[in-house]
């Protein structure tokens, strides 16, 4: 009998049976095998997966989920620590103490989500810890948990880590304030992000605090852009492509299209533009999305494609200066070596060495143009790379 097959699979008198007899019977060798599946199982099979464990338990064999805990999944343990705190008494609370204190990495990580629903503040100081943890789900269950228990002093901290020049430090507090979920700090994370090597990271923490398309209408509109754009740079590659869905990029490109035309929303859309063909065009990108994230890939597309002129030149000029955000997108986009010529004299030499190579992919690089660069360089990396172009 494959248990794991009915659980997942469409027969509802088979997978309420294969669900009764996991948790009845507390087999562990099942939920393992469930959990191994999960780089190859669809979102909506493990949800449906969860739902029907969830649906077998009660009052009488809910303390068989701590067998289950050596063996972690985030898919399911909200079900798991919900059901725990449904149904658990004083005995059960103990053992997730323990858990917290003495278990193993994974039976830490349910105790933590487990404490998301029953408030105990003995184990703040271990959560606190445990909010840093190079176990991201360790690291989301404590702070989501540390929030549940209303522990403010844990902020400060993080606020103080976002200063740090460690990126990872800087990831791992940006991380905590989305996982806490404190909102007051994003006008901050949207500083932080801007001068972070790991801008990519930062800007999909934002997303999945507020939402996109809010953040647009409000002050912070032109940062909300910026993370739009980094996202951009990323997807598919280190951003996952079902997060099309939670940061609501359809929407946010109609928005734009939609809304009175700027430099910046025209590098947003050329750029988006860019990605979705080039998206499209590789089946690596798609090969192992479900049917929901490849349909949308293709509908954002073909949005950009019916809606976006790609001659925008003259459109995005005031963006192609030092002094924008937006600058080095721009030049990804720029056609005509005139608008980007005055940025060989930069202050800034990275800027400088994308300038020249912008100019040579056009086919219009003289020497004139890398000597006046070079004049304005003092790196030595960057003026051999200049004089070898």
């Amino acid at each position: 009998m494959d248990l794991i097959k009915q659980l997942t699979g469409k027969n509802k008198n088979e997978y309420e049976q294969a669900a009764a007899h996991i948790i009845d019977n507390a087999d562990v060798k099942a939920f393992e095998e469930l959990i191994s599946k999960d780089d190859f199982l669809f979102d909506f099979i493990k949800q449906n997966a969860a739902k029907r464990l969830k649906q077998a338990c009660n009052c009488d064999n809910y303390k068989n989920l701590l067998n289950f805990l050596e063996y972690y999944s985030p898919f399911y343990d909200t079900f798991i620590a919900e059901t725990l705190a449904k149904y658990g008494d004083n005995d059960i609370q103990n053992k997730m103490v323990d858990f917290i204190k003495n278990g193993s990495e994974n039976q830490k990580t349910y105790a933590a989500k487990y404490f998301s629903f029953i408030k105990n503040e003995n184990i703040i100081e271990d959560l606190k810890t445990y909010a840093y943890s190079d176990n991201e789900a360790l690291a989301y269950n404590s702070a989501t948990a540390l929030s549940a228990l209303g522990e403010k002093s844990c902020i400060d901290e993080a606020y103080s880590k976002l200063n740090s020049d460690d990126d990872f430090e800087v990831l791992s507090s940006v991380k905590f304030l989305s996982a806490y979920g404190e909102k007051n700090a994003i006008n901050k994370i949207f500083e932080t992000m801007k001068k972070s090597s790991v801008s990519e990271y930062i800007a999909s923490e934002i997303g999945y605090m507020e939402s996109f398309l809010d953040l647009l209408n409000t002050e912070h509109r032109e940062n909300t852009l910026l993370a739009i754009n980094n996202i951009l740079q990323g997807l598919g590659e280190i951003i996952p492509l079902s997060n099309i869905f939670t940061f609501q990029l359809y929407e946010v490109f109609e928005n734009l299209i939609y809304s009175e035309p700027n430099a910046k929303n025209a590098i947003i859309l050329l750029t988006a533009k860019n990605k979705f063909n080039q998206l499209t065009e590789n089946d690596e990108y798609l090969f192992d999305e479900d049917k929901n994230t490849k349909d949308e890939v293709y509908a954002i597309k073909e949005l950009l494609n019916t809606n976006i002129d790609d001659n925008l030149d003259n459109f995005i000029q005031s963006e192609i200066n030092e002094n924008s955000d937006f600058v080095f997108s721009g030049l990804e986009l720029i056609k005509n070596a005139e608008i980007v010529r005055p940025l060989l004299a930069a202050k800034n030499q990275t800027l400088i060495l994308k300038s020249v190579e912008v100019i040579k992919s056009l086919n219009q690089l003289s020497q004139n143009d890398k000597n006046y660069a070079l004049e304005n360089v003092t790196d030595e990396n960057i003026k051999s790379i200049i004089t070898a172009l």
